[in-house]
This record gives structure tokens, sequence and C-alpha cells, in this order.
């Protein structure tokens, strides 16, 4: 049984264009398509006239459209379609237990678009047991990025921390047969920050970036052994992740950051760079969940 990636649809042209992007991603890598459109009828408490009947062909409808397209687009596909009596965040999320990806469409400037407007978007992004890859779109039309583009991945911590976020960035990149460029972000800790034992390790290694140099390579090392047909750039820089990696993947195709799963007392969240790369990032998006 082939692995899965689902992709959910609202109708608005921005998961048109996401549903596009997962199908050619699908093709490339041989996945199956399970496209999901979260539909549940909720009366309105305003005065206007509404039909249940007609509101449910229309969903059925929009799904068909959809198949029927990328079918005709993508005809190697493997895809199955369906409506789903539900709301989105948990139509999506059980769709997506135990699927290799979820892809969801954004506007293009940064804001979720139709029913995974906003809260609901981030919420998935969030809560998602499987990496999420937000899809940008103009008009309609997946900004995909240019075709040659790298893939960028943020790297951080050790070497497990990272290693799921790398997995999937190696793969992305063995995909497409393109560069794959690996960036870790440092800055100075707080002068209370400073230990005794963490300046002397650092001093070791001849320095504060010289350090992030030999941890990032460390990271990289098992995945270069699996992935030796993928060209890799290490990429150490002083500045916020958040900002070091919006520069460096301004013409990349797909970039990767990771979050780190973990409960706090407001709930689930996606972390500061994630965040940020969602809301400014040119090119789609994946957020990788880890611990």
């Amino acid at each position: 049984m082939k692995r899965t990636l689902v992709v959910g649809l609202d109708g608005s042209p921005e998961s048109r264009a996401a549903a596009d992007w997962a199908a050619e991603e699908a093709v490339r890598r041989d996945l199956h398509v399970h496209v999901v459109h979260a539909w549940l009828w909720q009366p309105l408490s305003v005065p206007l006239v509404q039909d249940q009947g007609v509101e449910a062909r229309r969903a059925q409808e929009i799904l068909e459209e959809t198949r029927a397209d990328l079918t005709r687009r993508h005809p190697r596909l493997s895809l199955t379609a369906e409506v789903v009596p539900d709301v989105p965040v948990p139509a999506l999320l059980r769709a997506a237990k135990d699927a290799e990806m979820l892809v969801l469409g954004t506007r293009g400037h940064g804001a979720l678009a139709g029913c995974l407007l906003g809260s609901y978007g981030q919420q998935l992004i969030a809560s998602a047991e499987c990496p999420v890859v937000s899809v940008r779109a103009r008009h309609g039309i997946a900004e995909t990025g240019p075709t040659e583009g790298e893939v960028v991945v943020g790297q951080q911590g050790g070497v497990e921390e990272s290693a799921d976020v790398l997995r999937f960035a190696f793969e992305a990149a063995a995909a497409r047969k393109v560069p794959l460029r690996a960036v870790r972000a440092w800055n100075l800790p707080p002068v209370y920050g400073y230990s005794p034992g963490s300046m002397w390790i650092a001093e070791q290694f001849g320095g504060l970036e010289t350090y992030e140099k030999a941890a990032l390579e460390q990271a990289l090392e098992p995945w270069r052994v699996s992935f030796p047909d993928v060209d890799v750039i290490a990429h150490v820089e002083h500045g916020s992740a958040g900002h070091v990696l919006l520069s460096v993947a301004s013409d990349a195709r797909l970039l990767v950051v990771g979050r780190q799963i973990r409960e706090s007392a407001l709930g689930t969240r996606t972390g500061s760079v994630a965040h940020a790369v969602l809301h400014h990032s040119t090119c789609p998006v994946a957020v990788v969940p880890h611990h």
C-alpha cells in the first residue's frame, strides 16, 4: 500500500493550488493523495436563506471538480477524495494521523485561506503528528519558487533533536534532485547565560562560530551517508533563525523547519521560527514535528 499525502480542500483558489502542489509531490515521490473536504451543516443565526441539500451538493461538486482536474493534469496520480462531515481541524487531524504529510493552502500575504483561515490553520500546523506543508498561492496559482532552486532546512539543537527535520529535508532534496542547504543560525547568549563549562567547551572548538559549524556537521553526518547523491551546503550564520532562513530561502523551492512537540499552559504552539517563516516565506514551507 502506498504511503499517503493528505491535502485539505475548502473550495478556495488557495486550497486548489495546495492540491496541485500535493499532486506534483505525490507523483515525484510515488505517494497516494487523499483529498479531504471537511463540510458540516451549521445553520447561521442570521436571517439568510439556506438550503442544506444545495450546500451539500456544492461540497460534493467542489470535490469532484478538484478530483477531475488533478487526474487530468497528473494522469499517473493515485488519488482518493472524500467529503467529511466535520469541522476542518479534527477532520484533517484524523485524516492525516498516519500520513506522510498534510498540505494546506495559504494566501499570498500569509493568512491561511478559506475554512483554514487563521486559527484553524495555526491549530493544524501546531497539532498534526505528521509534517505540514503550507503552500502559498496568488490568484489560485501555487508559488513553488524557481524550478531549479534549493531545498533549505533549518537545523537546531543536537543530532537526535534535528533528525526528523533533516530526514524530511534530505528526502525532499533527493526527490527533486537539487542541492540541500542546511542552515544553523546562532546568537550570543544573554550575559547571564554564560557559564564556565559552556564557554570552555566553545573555546575548545576555537570560538562560538566554530562550535556551531561543528554542531551542524555532526548533525548532518549520518544523513550525508544515507543520501550520498544529495549535494549538501552547510551554512552557519550569526543572527535570528527566522531572519537568516528567510534571507537564505528567498530563491528556494522548499523551506523545511522543525516544531518541537510540547504542551504549554496555552496548548500546542508552532514555535517562533516556524511562525516567522510561515508568515513571510515566498516558497512552500514544511513544518516537521519532533521531540
